[in-house]
């Protein structure tokens, strides 16, 4: 199963989208139907990449537009970037969201004593390789963190790209202990500070910090895709979500393959980068407490 993009409007600004497209050349939604798992007997998912390593966009799986493109988050009326906080340069790793599962914001999780955040679940790829903005790549979970994002849970799931020379040494989260010393020390402060440079306070981790492993994180994915599958089927209220999908038939959402042309030709034309803000490439420090 292989997939492509279709850039609309112009990168850098608010007007910009990633369309996905199947191995058919059909649009799909990036969000509803490319499928949660790439090899569920081996527990081998999908993963969509929003973030390539070391870039500061906060592009994201626009939830609530037709068909669910990428698009770049806004703030306050202007594109958001992540600021750098020393010693990180941007994310950290290629930063994206495994499709077919949802944080369902009317559950309060047992661990956490928080709701979900309304997104999909989250992943943190450690593999080698930078990716590319919209990749979909195949992934082995190895642990997750449980970030209380404002009040919300906010899972971050560690996983390796399964094609990464490395792969088959990465089986739980103690192997990235051992094999890349730093790499989820790195990861928690990351996640405790990058707000704070929007004057935001740090951020708290359910279980004091602690990662979880590899049989938990997999249990708390497997829980958001059952989230997700009373989303599809609007046995949940979708809350804004657009649950617009052309591959789920059974799914009141499902749309023709004219639909999805029609929402994506209604989007701007794709066109030249506008420059990026000098202050994107400013850094921020902080002790830490």
């Amino acid at each position: 199963m292989s997939f492509t993009i279709e850039e609309r409007g112009k990168p850098n600004t608010q007007e910009y989208r990633v369309f996905f497209k199947n191995s058919e050349g059909k649009y799909i939604s990036p969000f509803h139907d490319i499928p949660m798992y790439a090899d569920e007997s081996e527990n081998i998912f999908h993963a969509v990449i929003e973030v390539p390593r070391w870039t500061n966009a906060k592009m994201e799986i626009s939830t609530k537009d037709p068909l669910n493109p990428l698009k770049q988050d806004i703030k306050k009326g202007n594109l958001r970037y992540v600021a750098n906080v020393f010693p990180h340069r941007g994310y950290i790793w290629n930063y994206g969201a495994i499709p077919q599962t949802w944080e369902d914001p009317g559950h309060k999780d047992g661990d956490t004593g928080c709701c979900g955040d309304n997104d999909p679940i989250d992943i943190c790829d450690i593999g080698s390789k930078v990716c590319s903005r919209g990749e979909v790549i195949k992934v082995k979970v190895l642990g997750t963190l449980a970030l209380i994002d404002e009040g919300e849970t906010d899972w971050k799931v560690i996983v390796i790209n399964v094609e990464d020379p490395e792969a088959k040494d990465f089986n739980n989260i103690g192997d990235v202990k051992r094999l890349k010393p730093g790499y989820l020390e790195a990861t928690v402060d990351w996640f405790k500070r990058y707000k704070v440079p929007d004057g935001k306070p740090e951020n708290q981790f359910a279980f004091n910090g602690d990662f979880k492993d590899k049989d938990f994180a997999i249990d708390t994915v497997k829980s958001t895709h059952g989230f997700w599958k009373t989303l599809i089927s609007q046995k949940t209220a979708a809350g804004g979500l657009s649950c617009m999908n052309t591959c789920i038939s059974d799914s009141p959402s499902f749309c023709s393959n004219a639909d999805a042309k029609s929402a994506v030709d209604a989007t701007s034309s794709f066109g030249d980068e506008a420059p990026i803000p000098s202050t994107v490439d400013k850094w921020y420090y902080y002790e830490k407490n």
